[in-house]
């Protein structure tokens, strides 16, 4: 069927005025696609696929307080599965709190949708209400570019996102799964995560990550520890020398300072190298000399 521009809002998916104005007191044989109806929660079950993987229970606690006193004021949207059943497509957190307030019955949109839109539908509802936290968010467009092979130009025009906004969202999900938690449980923010990403190398970034949320740092902050980091990182590292490399660099100022001229002594494991620089032949005739080889 055709899509029913989910890229402008769940608004568009019904008409404005559809909510208020149709009844959920219609007979199961005048109902038709679209309209409230009420439905057992026991014949709905939620997507498995849907981008939010987290819900507050306290929020959720609170919610049904509020259904046991009220009742769900908002219809949930859910899409025919098999054996009678219902997926949910948009309300989820409503259809839990109810299910807690030991409802039998909510109030639901019945629409036919493909899985696609589906996954689109759920994951612009939580993209909306701003309940997806980043992890969660690059999940969704994750899943729409695997599943439906959607490119990431056609999500971000459905999802009213930039094309840039939904690659570094993608990029998040390259960082290993100790960097992911802490951005899901807000430890670090997206912004943070993007000065992460810039840095190479799993050892690095977690050490940038420990510094930002010890130091509490801004993303500002962030980005210039990580530029530093990064300068660090090209500058040729000096290789740590040996006790012996280091004895033989004390022998070697001994013999400089005693015959006046610089010696270099080269150590190895089985055999070494000194090297006595002299400049011409009145020069060397006096190094010999001073080492009685004259």
């Amino acid at each position: 069927m055709a899509k029913k521009g989910l890229g402008k809002g769940l608004g568009s998916l019904f008409g404005s005025d559809e909510i208020e104005t149709l009844s959920v007191s219609k007979t199961a044989d005048e109902k038709k696609e679209g309209d409230i109806q009420s439905i057992k929660t026991s014949l709905i079950e939620p997507n498995k696929k849907q981008p939010r993987s987290k819900f507050d229970d306290e929020k959720i606690d609170a919610l049904a307080s509020s259904i046991k006193e009220h009742g769900v004021i908002s219809p949930i949207i859910v899409t025919p599965v098999k054996n009678g059943m219902y997926k949910i497509v948009a309300g989820e957190r409503r259809w839990r709190a109810a299910k807690k307030a030991k409802i039998k019955e909510i109030p639901a949109i019945v629409r036919s949708y493909s899985d696609e839109q589906v996954a689109e539908i759920a994951l612009i509802e939580n993209l909306q209400r701003e309940n997806l936290n980043p992890i969660e968010e690059a999940v969704g467009y994750n899943l729409l570019m695997e599943e439906f092979n959607l490119t990431q130009e056609t999500i971000s025009k459905r999802v009213g996102k930039s094309r840039s906004a939904v690659a570094n969202s993608l990029r998040l999900l390259t960082l290993e799964p100790a960097l992911q938690k802490l951005i899901t449980d807000g430890s670090l923010t997206s912004g943070h995560a993007r000065a992460v990403l810039s840095v190479e190398g799993n050892e690095m970034r977690s050490a940038l990550a420990k510094k930002i949320i010890e130091g509490g740092l801004n993303v500002r902050q962030a980005e210039s520890l990580a530029k530093e980091l990064m300068k660090k990182k090209g500058a040729p590292k000096k290789k740590e020398k040996t006790a012996a490399e280091i004895e033989a660099e004390k022998i070697a100022e001994k013999l400089s300072s005693a015959i006046g001229t610089k010696v270099n002594i080269s150590h190895g494991a089985k055999k070494g190298k000194i090297e006595i620089e002299y400049y011409g032949a009145d020069d060397l005739d006096r190094i010999l000399g001073i080492l009685g080889l004259r």
